[in-house]
């Protein structure tokens, strides 16, 4: 697994800072272009925006006396200008450094749900599409076979949905922004709230919580305050996974501000996730998606300099009990050839006695 050069692993750190800042600029983005309109000798300010159908939508702003809004169009030209910088650094990024870009559409869909507040109220980016961002913030490149996916996961957790006392507009209609063909699906168990939405071509996203404890809740989705009226899968070790997470940069345009898990957990609960799926078709696939994921990790966190925080991460998980070292033990047992020396040597660090007496 290569380090990429210096010069990009810069070029993305000021990346993420930049995309951090453009994001407090929503209201008027750099697609778009101010212009003056005049009427009855008055000279007022209006927004042009692309609509997405060939057309326009404009706003009006102001009159062009006043002397902020006028200021404030000015700054504008600075944002434009900096938005086409940010083009030029993904491109640069994922066409020279060979770093991973997400599909068009998922990055449609991610920059959508970014721009209405979804990560400023603290929801994180899991899945696949999480992943492909490791590549920008470890600065290392993956391999793209682990890279596909058909499908966007977002998560929250549960408590701080409440604590946050805001939400994001109503998820159907931002996601039918995107594409008027997202339904909402109706859940395995017959509950009304929803956690999940797919268009007409099959792209899923879909909502994922911690748990609440207790059996009464396990099969039901999670009423979620802050998601616009979507509800949430409340999964096991998703408290695990969502601990600490770190805000990075997915490489879509110019640059998305997105919230991520800490690598560390991500790769740790890869292999819990993996170690527990069923030995069917479907759940071998996913367990081979899984472990692949977890492999990469391993080895991306040592070659930079991280392996003693991911052998801290597997420490906890596996201190948290039988249940968590059985399924441990059986996604290291399983682990591909190739990545077996990286994921052995982290798991170096736990008493051979617990380890020995748990896998007999």
């Amino acid at each position: 697994m290569k380090q990429i050069d210096l010069m990009f692993r810069t070029m993305v750190a000021e990346l993420q800072q930049r995309t951090f800042d453009a994001q407090w600029s929503a209201d008027f983005p750099p697609t778009g272009r101010f212009v003056k309109v005049t009427v009855d000798n008055r000279a007022y300010w209006y927004f042009d925006q692309p609509n997405g159908q060939g057309g326009q939508k404009r706003r009006y702003v102001g009159p062009i006396d006043d002397r902020e809004i006028t200021a404030r169009v000015e700054t504008f030209k600075g944002e434009k200008d900096d938005f086409q910088n940010r083009r030029k650094m993904v491109a640069a990024l994922t066409r020279e450094a060979g770093m991973i870009a997400p599909d068009r559409f998922t990055g449609i869909v991610i920059e959508t749900l970014a721009a209405a507040g979804l990560f400023r109220l603290r929801g994180v980016l899991v899945g696949t599409v999480a992943f492909q961002c490791y590549s920008a913030h470890l600065g290392v490149r993956l391999p793209m076979a682990a890279i596909l996916t058909g499908d966007a996961d977002l998560a929250q957790d549960y408590a701080i949905s409440s604590e946050v006392q805001d939400s994001i507009p109503p998820i159907v209609d931002l996601l039918q922004s995107v594409d008027p063909s997202f339904r909402a699906l109706p859940h395995v168990s017959g509950s009304p709230l929803s956690n999940a939405f797919r268009n007409s071509s099959g792209y899923r996203v879909e909502f994922l919580t911690t748990n609440r404890g207790g059996e009464d809740y396990s099969d039901q989705p999670a009423k979620m305050p802050a998601l616009g009226g979507a509800s949430a899968e409340p999964l096991r070790f998703m408290d695990f996974l969502l601990r600490d997470p770190v805000r990075t940069v997915l490489l879509h345009s110019a640059g998305i501000s997105v919230v991520v898990p800490d690598p560390s957990r991500f790769a740790i609960h890869k292999l819990i996730v993996a170690g527990r799926r069923k030995d069917d078709t479907g759940g071998r696939a996913k367990k081979a998606k899984d472990l692949r994921q977890a492999g990469m990790l391993f080895e991306a966190l040592q070659e930079t300099g991280d392996g003693a925080n991911l052998a801290d991460t597997l420490r906890e998980a596996w201190d948290r009990g039988p249940s968590w070292r059985s399924a441990l033990t059986a996604g290291v047992d399983a682990v591909d050839k190739q990545y077996q020396p990286a994921v052995h040597k982290i798991f170096a660090i736990l008493p051979t006695d617990e380890v020995h007496h748990h896998s007999t």
